[in-house]
């Protein structure tokens, strides 16, 4: 019985890495598969990035449409007479 639980111990002790040096993903991937991760992100921030901006310049854009097409009557409710006196 001791014998069995000495081995048991010696086997579980071969697998458990060191604790000062435990291995990172980053260094179990190719230093080329890491760099096409990096690139690959660093893509889908730029085109995230422009799909934002397009989102903000077709809301403007949305919104001036919306005001150039109201009635004296919509304009009239919502700026009210804050207009100059000329």
């Amino acid at each position: 019985m001791a014998r069995k639980k000495q081995q048991q111990q010696r086997t579980n002790n071969e697998f458990e890495l060191p604790k000062d040096k435990a291995a990172t993903l980053a260094d179990q991937l190719g230093g080329d598969v890491l760099a096409k991760l990096k690139a690959a992100k660093k893509d889908m921030l730029a085109q995230e990035k422009v799909q934002e901006e397009e989102r903000i310049a077709k809301a403007a854009f949305d919104r001036k449409q919306r005001e150039k097409n109201m009635s004296f009557e919509e304009l009239l409710d919502q700026y009210g007479n804050k207009g100059s006196k000329f």
